[in-house]
């Protein structure tokens, strides 16, 4: 009486489990929907690192701190310009855009704010340094997109591959789409944080997809649905814990480093919590749509005596 008691409450929360799984799988989809509607529509914010523009380095009162030179520069310029600190006491980097001609009067703008204002250096980043840095940009990630499927291909049935690669390029579409819906400015640090989430979901959805091989290996005659939903739960700990300590020191940045690195923390923290979710969800339930079963993994005989006939 007690086995069967076990059973039945194993199988309401194997079929609860499924149920959170569809419905997460479901979500990320439509959040891949939206993103891609989004990025085509609404496009990005590109940082100077993709439109070129001007980059100043400057000498100013001590006292002034970089909200008020950035405060001060924004209503000038009319534009949302990059105030960085120096490696000296009042020396300032400070980044915007132009119309095509070397503008000099980086001087007269702070006069106002600044009763001394010296100018180390002042250069120009050309659009053509931008559109190869966008080519360049892509390409690397079309590459390891390329060889992240040859390496699940290899290692994994084709469904559970699938489902890994699609669940992969989910989480790097999603944190596009929030880039292009906030217009938070992407520049290069954000095409690291991007590879980097790469790396994250692939390593989170490989350990997932590998527990439900192992399992199917061990159960060749067994169901699809509990299998999955089991090793789920086996590796899910594990996946908090990772996920959590890494939300953790993202936050930290996101908080403490400054304007310099938002755009790489926020693309970081939006990454793990999408690729931790997908992992679960996406990566394992669209192999079980696809039609995944534990016979797939039964060693198949080869009969000598008749291929010899």
């Amino acid at each position: 009486m007690k086995n069967s008691s076990d059973n039945l409450s194993n199988q309401t929360t194997s079929s609860k489990l499924t149920k959170i799984r569809f419905i997460m799988t479901g979500f990320s989809l439509f959040l891949l929907v939206v993103s891609l509607g989004l990025v085509a529509f609404k496009g990005f914010n590109w940082g100077l690192d993709f439109t070129g523009g001007v980059v100043a380095e400057v000498r100013v009162d001590a006292a002034l701190q970089a909200d008020q030179i950035k405060a001060h520069l924004d209503q000038e310029l009319s534009q949302d310009v990059q105030v960085m600190k120096g490696s000296d006491s009042g020396q300032w980097i400070i980044r915007y855009s132009h119309d095509g001609e070397l503008d000099t009067g980086i001087a007269e703008q702070l006069a106002p704010i600044s009763q001394n204002v010296q100018v180390d250096s002042h250069s120009i980043v050309g659009p053509q340094v931008g559109q190869e840095m966008v080519e360049q940009g892509s390409l690397a990630i079309i590459a390891c997109l390329l060889l992240i499927m040859v390496y699940l291909s290899m290692r994994f049935d084709w469904r559970l591959a699938s489902g890994a690669l699609i669940a992969l390029m989910t989480d790097v579409v999603i944190v596009l789409g929030v880039f292009s819906l906030l217009q938070i400015e992407f520049n290069l640090t954000v095409l690291a944080a991007l590879l980097a989430v790469l790396g994250y979901s692939l390593n989170d959805s490989i350990i997932i997809a590998d527990r439900v091989r192992e399992l199917m290996r061990m159960r060749p005659n067994g169901q699809t649905e509990p299998i999955i939903n089991e090793a789920v739960k086996a590796t899910f700990s594990r996946t908090l814990v990772t996920s959590g300590t890494t939300l953790v020191t993202v936050s930290s940045l996101w908080l403490l480093a400054g304007d310099s690195l938002q755009g790489f923390s926020i693309a970081l923290f939006v990454g793990i919590v999408c690729g931790t979710s997908s992992s679960i969800a996406l990566g394992v339930t669209l192999p079980q749509l696809f039609g995944l079963k534990p016979a797939d993994y039964i060693p198949q005989s080869l009969d000598i005596e008749e291929n010899y006939s």
